[in-house]
């Protein structure tokens, strides 16, 4: 079955399996929103039913509780939780210092409060998701439905003078309507195209009324697991400064394969 699957699917996996052994019996570890996290609830559900391996996992969205249900992962809410251990995410974008632009599935809120109520947080990639400088992938800002017209407005005007390349921002939709969060709110995703100074645009936004959260996750990263098509992983440490390789090899037998190919 893995012969099915893209460079890119393969880079996912190989990155989401590795980041899987982070996770020991009696953690609380905070389980990411998209993509790429639903190869870790995978693997972490497999580790589950095949090795016994007894965790309980914190969902950042209620696409990712549904599928830690059905592997068969115990979840509970962060307030039952209280504190995490670790929390494991993609990203839609990091740089060298291993600041993040997350939000491209629509929770960036619910990530940026678990991955902040952890001791560590480990993000998941394929290696397109690393860049110099960020802002080619639209920032998502998550703004409250009354006034966002107003809001989009402010937005737009403070971005003239912020160290950006770009100024537009636009309403996301589902459809004929607007995208609507697990917490009821718009997202606003901002084409910036380079955001020169991520720390002070992350702070500027959420001064603004009606902005609820920005996905610049500046500071909260520890640890990036970046996955390639053949099997290769590197883990960048910024605490540690470290960057090691690994490799994973494919097994043509993984029943995950066809999970998630359904």
């Amino acid at each position: 079955m893995t012969g099915e699957l893209s460079p890119i699917d393969k880079a996912k996996f190989v990155a989401a399996r590795r980041a899987a052994d982070y996770v020991e019996d009696g953690m609380r570890v905070g389980l990411g929103t998209g993509s790429t996290a639903a190869w870790l609830v995978r693997c972490l559900g497999e580790m589950v039913r095949e090795d016994g391996l007894k965790f309980r996992g914190v969902p950042t969205s209620t696409r990712t509780a549904a599928l830690a249900r059905e592997v068969g992962i115990e979840v509970v809410s962060l307030d039952q939780a209280r504190w995490l251990d670790l929390t494991i995410d993609g990203a839609d974008e990091f740089d060298g210092d291993l600041n993040l632009i997350k939000g491209g599935g629509g929770a960036l809120l619910q990530e940026k409060i678990v991955a902040t109520a952890s001791d560590r947080m480990v993000v998941i990639a394929d290696a397109g998701k690393q860049v110099e400088t960020l802002g080619a992938f639209p920032l998502p800002v998550e703004v409250v439905p009354f006034g966002w017209r107003t809001t989009q407005a402010l937005i737009e005007e403070t971005l003239i003078s912020m160290d950006v390349l770009g100024r537009d921002a636009t309403l996301r939709m589902n459809g004929a309507a607007p995208f609507v969060t697990d917490e009821g709110n718009f997202i606003l995703d901002l084409h910036l195209h380079r955001i020169g100074n991520p720390r002070q645009l992350a702070l500027v936004l959420n001064q603004m009324p009606g902005v609820v959260e920005n996905g610049l996750f500046i500071d909260i990263c520890d640890t990036v697991v970046i996955g390639y098509g053949d099997g290769r992983v590197e883990l960048h440490d910024i605490n540690e400064g470290t960057i090691e390789h690994d490799r994973l090899d494919f097994v043509e037998s993984e029943n995950l394969f066809t999970d998630l190919s359904e």
